[in-house]
C-alpha cells in the first residue's frame, strides 16, 4: 500500500490536536523520516465550542466554519480526513455529505475496536462532554455492535466536564477525580470497559491500575490514521 496524505482538522482544542500529532508519530513504525505519513494539519481553534453548538441547536455555525477547512483539505489532495474531536462527530453524515474524502469515523472505529474485544451484551462506560453524551453518537455506535452504553452519574458528568475545560483552560487538573470515577463504572457498575471519549482526557498521564480499563477514541483514531495513510503501526509492547 503505498502512502497517502492526511488531512487532520484540528483545534478541538489545540493540546488535544497536538497529542494526536504526537501520537502518530510514536505509534508509526519508522526507522527514516520517509517511513512516516504525510500530514497537513489545520488547527482550527476559533471554530464554535461543539457542545455549546449541539445545546443550542446551532450547528449550521459550526458546519459552516469547517466546511472550509475540508474543502481546503481536498483541494491540497488529501486521500482521508481526521477529526481528533469526539463531539464533532455528531455532525458526522453532514461533514461527510460535503466532500468525496474519506472522514475517518472515530466514534465507529471505537465501537467496532471496543467489540472486537468484549463482544455482544458488553456494558461500556463513557467519559466525555455533556455534548458527546447527550447528542447519543456513542450510544448509537454502541448499539450497531449490540452492546450497552452507560452514562455517569450527574455528579460524576459535572466532574468529568470541570476536568475537560481544566485541561482546555491550561488549569490545574487532579487525575485522581477521573481515576475513581473509572474505577467505581469498572468494579462498582458492572461496565467491561470505559471509552476515554474527549480528547482532552488523551492529555492526561493516567495510573498504570486504571490504564487496562479505558479505551481511548484518540489512540483509535491514531490506529487508523495510520493505517488508511499506509503507514504501519507499531505493535503495543508485552
Amino acid at each position: 500500500m503505498g502512502k497517502k496524505s492526511l488531512g487532520v482538522i484540528g483545534g478541538m482544542g489545540p493540546m488535544a490536536t497536538s497529542v494526536f500529532f504526537e501520537k502518530v508519530i510514536e505509534n508509526t513504525v519508522a526507522g527514516a523520516d520517509q517511513d512516516h505519513i504525510n500530514m497537513i494539519i489545520l488547527n482550527h481553534a476559533t471554530l464554535p465550542d461543539r457542545t455549546s453548538v449541539i445545546l443550542n441547536k446551532e450547528e449550521n455555525t459550526f458546519l459552516d466554519a469547517v466546511e472550509e477547512d475540508i474543502k481546503l483539505l481536498e483541494r491540497a489532495g488529501v486521500a482521508n480526513i481526521a477529526i481528533p474531536c469526539n463531539t464533532s462527530h455528531y455532525f458526522y453524515d453532514k461533514m461527510q455529505e460535503m466532500t468525496g474524502v474519506n472522514i475517518i469515523h472515530m466514534i465507529d472505529e471505537t465501537c467496532k475496536e471496543i467489540h472486537q474485544s468484549y463482544g455482544d451484551n458488553s456494558k461500556i462506560g463513557i467519559l466525555a462532554t455533556n455534548g458527546t453524551v447527550s447528542s447519543g453518537i456513542y450510544e448509537k455506535g454502541c448499539n450497531a455492535y449490540n452492546m450497552q452504553l452507560y452514562k455517569p452519574n450527574k455528579v460524576y458528568q459535572e466532574q468529568i466536564m470541570n476536568t475537560i475545560y481544566n485541561v482546555k483552560s491550561d488549569l490545574d487538573i487532579d487525575v485522581n477525580v477521573i481515576e475513581n470515577i473509572i474505577k467505581d463504572l469498572i468494579h462498582n457498575e458492572g461496565c467491561s470497559c470505559v471509552i476515554l471519549a474527549c480528547t482532552e482526557l488523551s492529555c492526561l498521564k493516567l495510573s498504570d491500575e486504571v490504564i487496562p480499563y479505558c479505551v481511548d477514541a484518540m489512540d483509535v483514531l491514531v490506529e487508523r490514521s495510520i493505517e488508511y495513510s499506509g503507514g504501519v503501526v507499531k505493535k503495543a509492547k508485552s
